[in-house]
């Protein structure tokens, strides 16, 4: 019933149009009625600005799935099985986050000490569920990860991005 095109863009966008729903029910409380409500209400309405600011930054994040491989995310573990390479990394070993747009397609290089990195393609199946591990890095800026993987999708710069390193934490 819904076309492909409008349900992929709908589902890449979910979580934004879920706190756009609930910001205007905020907004909608805090004008249309009186007594205590409008207070609840403006908390609903703060609430539904920081969801629809998270899914802004989600939905740039992903890209098309149904690459090559897939990931898996589980208790701080990242996981690729590929059809020629694979690997898992703990969250707390990885030492250094880029992403290289030269790559067909464009690929997170994740490495750790005394392993070899492991490639992920930004297209992979369960690539999206990264976000999130990568936001724990300590330190890391979502919005450099964010517009990094924009400029990967447009094919913008051909050389691979240091997004995170922890060595550069410890120095400062």
């Amino acid at each position: 019933m819904i076309r492909p095109e409008l349900r992929s863009a709908l589902l890449r966008w979910r979580e934004a149009l879920l706190g756009a729903v609930v910001l205007a029910l905020g907004l909608w409380g805090v004008l249309g009625t009186y007594g205590y409500i409008p207070w609840l209400a403006g908390v609903l309405a703060l609430i539904g600005a920081a969801l629809v600011l998270a899914g802004v930054q989600r939905a740039r994040f992903r890209n098309a799935a149904g690459g090559i491989g897939v990931v898996k995310v589980d208790e701080g573990q990242i996981a690729y099985f590929g059809p020629f390479t694979g690997g898992v990394v703990a969250l707390s070993e990885i030492s250094r986050l880029s992403l290289d747009p030269g790559t067909r397609p464009p690929s997170w290089r994740l490495a750790q000490q005394g392993q070899p990195d492991l490639m992920i393609p930004l297209d992979a199946e369960g690539a999206d569920a990264l976000f999130d591990i990568f936001a724990a890095l300590p330190g890391l800026r979502t919005q450099k990860l964010v517009s990094e993987v924009q400029r990967a999708t447009r094919a913008e710069t051909p050389h691979p991005v240091v997004i995170w390193d922890r060595a550069r934490l410890r120095l400062h």
